[in-house]
This record gives C-alpha cells, structure tokens and sequence, in this order.
C-alpha cells in the first residue's frame, strides 16, 4: 500500500494565528501516527510563518516513523537540517511572497549549488529527496547526479490537482516522470494539491511509495478530529 505522511503545517498556522501555544504539531503528528500516517512533514520556512525552530526540535523526540523536513536550500536551514538530523530532508524551492511552494527545483539551471547542500546533507546521514515537477529534463538531471546524494524525489501533483485541469493529460506526466525516476533506481515520493477526491489515480502509480499531504488532511481535521481525517484519507488512497 502506497504510505502517507501526514504534513502538520496549518496546524501550527492555526496556533501562530493566535501568538498561542496551541494547537500543539507535536500532538497533532501522535494523532495522524496513530491513525495510521507512516510519518510527518513539516516545512521549516525561512520566515517562519508556521513550523518554528523549536516545533521541530520536539518533533524529533515524538515521532515514530519518518520525520521529512521540507526546507530550502540556504546555509541557514543546512545547518539547522544537520544539527537536528531528521530521517530525510526534502528541498523545496522557496519565495517570500508566495502562499504555498508553487513549483518544482530547477535542478537545471541551479548549477552546482542543490548537489552542493545535497552532499553536505547526505555527509550526515540524511536522506534527501527534492520536489521537481513532472518534467523529463528535471528528473534526467537528477538521475545524472551520483546516486550516493539524492536517492530520491517527489513529484509536485499540483497542476493535476487544480479545477478545470487536464487531469488525464497531467496524470500521464506524473506517470512518465514516475517511470524514468524509477528507472534511474531513484525512490519516488508525489504530493501538493491532494485531497480525498483525488489522490486515488495517482496513489495507484505502482512506483510511488509514498504520498506527502497536509492542507486537505488538516482542514478536515478541524472538523472531524486528526485521527478521523488520516483514515479517511488512508481509505481514499486504498
């Protein structure tokens, strides 16, 4: 079965709405665990207008499965990434005056500086992955790259999850993009934009292993509890 970790977020959006201590993510990611969550995400931005510093801290000490920290690719976040060692670092592009991360890395325009933070990451121990959009050029750089830095990559499902899109035709990219990183003996991840009502199709890729999904997760968590979101969402994967 195609496993879901769960990215706590807006539940820390909730709390810094507020300047409160609650709600707490480190309760948050025990409910979404024991419901059934392989593991939690978390995105630590540079302006931190969610996840704090110490959010992950504890988030270290609580979870049981894989903790995925989501970060860019600033000296900042590097060495906060190899003090704290979480199981796996994803690289996500970043911009101040964006409302969520809206697009894969450009692994080829970046030059040498993802395989750069890649190396020191994986020099302590930390699996990597990077959020790339479904597009060949993309996955082809990375397979390029030696296998000991990034083992793997998530494949960004937003344009599939967007209304009025094609999502027959932006399905098959994240079919084709899950072969050829699969092909290239690279793990494969897929998440941004998934609910209930469509993350079947795209769970069904015999190749991704895993699907990372947070703002659908924890919206219906506000309404139904954490622990009844996860299994919903766990039976919409199957």
């Amino acid at each position: 079965m195609t496993l879901l970790s769960v990215n706590i977020d807006h539940v820390a959006t909730l709390r810094q709405a507020r300047g409160v201590s609650y709600p707490s993510p480190s309760e948050a990611a025990r409910l979404a665990e024991g419901a059934g969550a392989s593991g939690i995400t978390v995105h630590l931005r540079g302006d931190r207008r969610h996840i704090q510093d110490a959010d992950v801290e504890e988030l270290r000490e609580v979870v049981r499965g894989k903790l995925n920290l989501e970060m860019a690719a600033t000296e900042e976040m590097l060495e906060l990434a190899i003090r704290w060692r979480p199981d796996q670092v994803t690289l996500v592009p970043e911009r101040p005056e964006e409302v969520t991360t809206e697009g894969g890395l450009d692994l080829v325009a970046a030059g040498d500086s993802i395989p750069e933070a890649v190396g020191r990451l994986t020099d302590a121990g930390i699996s990597v992955s990077l959020f790339l959009d479904p597009e060949a050029a993309q996955i082809e750089r990375l397979a390029d790259l030696s296998h000991d830095l990034a083992n793997g990559f998530e494949i960004n499902t937003d344009h599939y999850t967007r209304p009025g899109a094609d999502s027959e035709s932006e399905l098959e990219r994240i079919v084709e993009a899950a072969a050829l990183g699969a092909e290239s003996g690279l793990r494969v991840y897929a998440g941004h934009g998934l609910t209930t009502d469509n993350v079947r199709r795209v769970a069904e890729i015999p190749v991704i292993e895993e699907l990372n999904i947070g703002h659908a997760i924890v919206s219906r968590a506000v309404l139904v509890g954490m622990e009844a979101a996860v299994r919903e969402m766990l039976a919409a994967i199957g």
